[in-house]
């Protein structure tokens, strides 16, 4: 047999090579119609999508997943008092993030089907682009649909992006996931800490927000460039098995993960739409606020570089969840009982335990067997997920509007994120689906 024609399962990951896959018959086997078994082997676009051009792809997109939605919650305040919003508004905009991605996410494996997966996320990265400038161009309606338009873009490569790195990169499904969650990170963090900045020097919200859409225009080239040659109309892959219908939505471990995935999306995006609100409710000044914003972002750059190679070298991951957790509720524990009493550590404490969401990408690959398992559960766990993450900045929002202050909002947080710590320990259990 040539050696490039052996069979290598889907579902090695960062492994020795002595270890043997588990659930090797459904890993490793794609069962046609007549039932015969025949190896999955690498072809031609797997070959060409895993070059470092794609790499580099999928790095820039990931860096455009957070800067839209952190760069406007860093200077929400200004933008409301320019535009003579209400607060209502603000958290309507603060929700509309995980509301899109939860809507949107459903229909990315639709288009995805029919257009294929690379061409649909240089779709998005064209759709964010125009969408970061249009939102800028008028007054509050205006910014809530063009916020709408770049959430919706932004979950079609939340979804996708995860099933081109398990296709294109099987081998390497740790250091890739740590590349996109660097990037994401890093992206996020310098929406906030420097937005505030731009504003600042310019005398302009809108030009510091629509400077952004630079970041979405450089993504959207180079992704063009690595996928041109062909990956453009790979489709998204399908599940063949004879005689079994498969239903994601029947597995217990399933919705485990897509509870986990929805829990740490919905604190993510309430720090990310409110914190800096907090700090400023506290005393603190609007720069400052944003500042600690992007550290509290920054400091999950080289976590989140290095958490998902380790993460898939260990059997199972439940006690990564519930580390991560502790470590969430003591940042928001601090803020409670004494937000300015050590403000930079409450921000890394939280920051560090945001990288539950690099954790939740690592599990919808882990604990599925193929591509095509991967590309159900991701579309599962971030469609549900995110639907479940919207009501936690609205919340957030109304609890302070009617209870005057911010304890209310935190201590409901507090309960979620010790809820998702125990959601962790059964999705972190070393199985798959």
């Amino acid at each position: 047999m040539n050696p490039r024609n052996q069979y290598v399962p889907d579902h090695v990951i960062d492994q020795d090579a002595s270890s043997p896959p588990p659930d090797q018959h459904r890993s490793g086997l794609r069962l046609e119609n007549d039932g015969a078994a025949e190896p999955v082997l690498p072809n031609r676009h797997t070959a060409i999508a895993g070059g470092g051009l794609l790499l580099a792809g999928v790095a820039l997109a990931a860096a455009n997943m957070r800067p839209a939605v952190t760069s406007l919650a860093s200077v929400l305040g200004e933008v409301r008092d320019s535009l003579g919003a209400s607060s209502t508004w603000a958290s309507v905009v603060t929700t509309v993030p995980t509301l899109c991605f939860g809507a949107a996410g459903i229909a990315a494996p639709l288009l995805a089907r029919r257009m294929g997966m690379n061409r649909v996320v240089g779709v998005a990265l064209a759709v964010l682009t125009a969408a970061m400038l249009l939102r800028v161009v008028d007054g509050p309606w205006t910014v809530l649909a063009g916020t709408v338009l770049v959430c919706a873009a932004i979950a079609m490569c939340n979804v996708l992006i995860p099933v081109v790195v398990k296709e294109s990169f099987p081998n390497r499904v740790g250091m890739a996931t740590g590349l996109y969650t660097t990037a994401m990170a890093a992206g996020g963090s310098a929406g906030s800490a420097l937005t505030p900045w731009m504003q600042h020097s310019t005398g302009s919200w809108q030009l510091a927000l629509a400077t952004w859409a630079v970041v979405a225009l450089a993504a959207l080239l180079v992704w063009t460039m690595a996928t041109r040659r062909g990956t453009a109309t790979t489709r998204a892959p399908e599940t063949k098995v004879a005689g079994e219908r498969r239903s994601l939505a029947r597995s217990p471990l399933a919705w485990a993960v897509t509870a986990y995935f929805g829990m740490q999306s919905l604190v993510a995006y309430v720090v990310m739409g409110w914190l800096p609100e907090v700090f400023k409710g506290a005393g603190m000044d609007a720069t400052s606020a944003g500042a600690l914003l992007g550290l509290l972002l920054l400091v999950g750059v080289p976590i989140n570089m290095v958490l998902p190679p380790l993460v898939t070298k260990t059997r199972g991951q439940s006690g990564w969840a519930i580390g991560l957790a502790v470590l969430t509720a003591s940042g928001f524990a601090g803020l409670l009982l004494a937000p300015l009493g050590a403000p930079v550590l409450w921000a890394l404490l939280i920051g560090v335990g945001m990288s539950a969401f690099p954790l939740a990408l690592v599990f919808i690959s882990l604990r599925t067997s193929n591509a095509a398992e991967t590309g159900q559960l991701s579309a599962m766990s971030q469609s549900f997920g995110y639907l479940i993450a919207s009501f936690g900045p609205f919340l957030f929002g109304v609890l302070h509007d009617v209870t005057g202050g911010w304890s209310g909002s935190l201590i409901t947080v507090l309960v979620i994120v010790v809820t998702q710590g125990v959601v962790g320990v059964f999705a972190g259990r070393p199985r798959t689906v």
